[in-house]
């Protein structure tokens, strides 16, 4: 498989409804799937929302991966579809709980991505990512996982562009950046686009809408080219709706890195690095 339609869902969530949310995702994978979509990338935390009071309370609307019932009706769905789909998930592992991305395909469980780097409330919530930044072999291409806030990290698209990655998706739930310009684009954005262009990979940054337990979440998903600019997207801060483009991740693997320009990987100086 070359070119397919990648595809982002930007939903609201509904804290603490498992249910409900894999109702409304579901409406959303097939609304995707009508589009001609092959992979589907949902916002983080899609299961349960996000806004959890304490451990307890995410422990709660944790569930097993695999076992629970979002992993079973999008992994239903992949094979149903024939498509992939990567998508936030509270996880519970015994007594652990992780802010985890579920990567299901035609075929049943992909992986799991577990976030690396715990933003704010997160860090009394969630259990860390002890397992690095894994890239996923599909007929799609080699994808890379991250989680929002993991996006500001270099290290995160450099992990997964070293060991291949033709994209790294980001489940999101951006929230607003003090003294954000109106006229100007996303901070979300700005990481996203940078971490394409020096990685030379795509990069897909879906995040959710709303308003939970006071916090906003501001939604403008965007899919961005290796060259570091919006394939589509913005979406709206607003509205559930879907962002999709075209993408060949594994026809441009070739042009993408030995672009004649500037060759990000190729010109690294890790001999230097370490002083």
């Amino acid at each position: 498989m070359t070119a397919f339609v990648l595809a982002g869902v930007q939903l609201r969530p509904v804290l603490g409804d498992v249910a409900a949310n894999l109702v409304s995702s579901t409406f959303w994978i097939r609304e995707a799937a009508a589009r001609g979509a092959k992979l589907v990338v949902l916002p983080e935390a899609a299961s349960a929302g996000y806004m959890f009071a304490d451990r307890a309370e995410a422990a709660r609307y944790a569930e097993p991966i695999p076992g629970g019932p979002t992993t079973a009706g999008w992994a239903a769905l992949a094979a149903e579809l024939d498509l992939w789909i990567v998508g936030g998930v509270t996880e519970r592992d015994g007594d652990r709980v992780y802010n985890s991305a579920l990567f299901v395909g035609p075929d049943g469980l992909v992986g799991t991505f577990r976030k690396a780097h715990l933003w704010n409330d997160e860090q009394r919530v969630y259990d860390r990512n002890t397992d690095g930044f894994p890239v996923f072999d599909t007929p799609l291409g080699r994808i890379g996982v991250g989680i929002c806030y993991d996006a500001w990290f270099p290290e995160t698209f450099r992990s997964a562009a070293l060991q291949g990655a033709d994209l790294v998706v980001l489940p999101s739930n951006w929230v607003p950046v003090p003294n954000q310009p109106a006229d100007g684009p996303a901070m979300a954005h700005l990481m996203c686009m940078t971490g394409a262009h020096s990685n030379q990979c795509f990069v897909a940054g879906i995040s959710r809408i709303g308003v939970e337990r006071g916090q906003e979440f501001v939604g403008r998903s965007v899919l961005v080219g290796p060259d570091g600019w919006p394939l589509a997207g913005p979406a709206s801060a607003d509205r559930e709706e879907l962002v999709t483009a075209e993408v060949d991740l594994i026809g441009t693997r070739g042009e993408r890195r030995d672009n004649p320009f500037n060759q990000p990987l190729a010109d690294r100086r890790p001999d230097l690095y370490a002083r």
